[in-house]
């Protein structure tokens, strides 16, 4: 007799899984919005696991906790645009964090590119990619993409991820 799992189960942690968690949760990381422009609209989410790659050819890499919904559909696009943020952006992560969240609204102070991806002009960067490859890692999807153009902006306080809140990080 075969047994069928419920494909909406989710994984059960393991001791391991929720060291690293804890882990991870004390260990400081820059945080970012991943925007992308679709066939039924913008989409975004916010990320602590942005890292560079390489210089030549420039990439970057990223993960995402699925591949489903927001994830998916920022997956599913051409190019995305990865802001690297600072602090006076920290209620905007939050609400890119937040499911069912305000996203993209004219208070937020969103435009677009020529190329149509939802742009943050106040971000201190914002890096235009394209996936070059995408792998699976349990419920995550690990994102090497290439960088097609940096837009910089205006530098303010940088911030942080740091158990399960947004920091500044104090001048220099």
């Amino acid at each position: 007799m075969t047994t069928l799992q419920h494909p909406a189960t989710a994984p059960v942690p393991t001791p391991v899984g929720e060291g690293l968690k804890a882990a991870f949760r004390t260990h400081p990381a820059g945080v970012a919005i991943i925007t992308a422009m679709t066939d039924t609209g913008p989409v975004g989410l916010t990320a602590s696991s942005v890292a560079s790659v390489a210089v030549d050819p420039a990439a970057i890499m990223f993960s995402v906790t699925r591949a489903t919904g927001t994830a998916g559909a920022l997956l599913a696009a051409d190019t995305f645009v990865v802001h690297l943020i600072d602090d006076e952006h920290a209620d905007l992560a939050q609400s890119f964090a937040t499911s069912g969240a305000e996203r993209f609204t004219p208070e937020q102070g969103w435009g677009a590119l020529a190329t149509g991806e939802p742009h943050l002009p106040t971000a201190r960067a914002a890096l235009r990619s394209r996936a070059l490859h995408t792998v699976p890692v349990g419920s995550s999807t690990v994102v090497i993409a290439e960088v097609l153009d940096v837009i910089t902006g205006p530098l303010g306080r940088p911030v942080v991820y740091f158990d399960r809140r947004f920091h500044p990080v104090p001048a220099a």
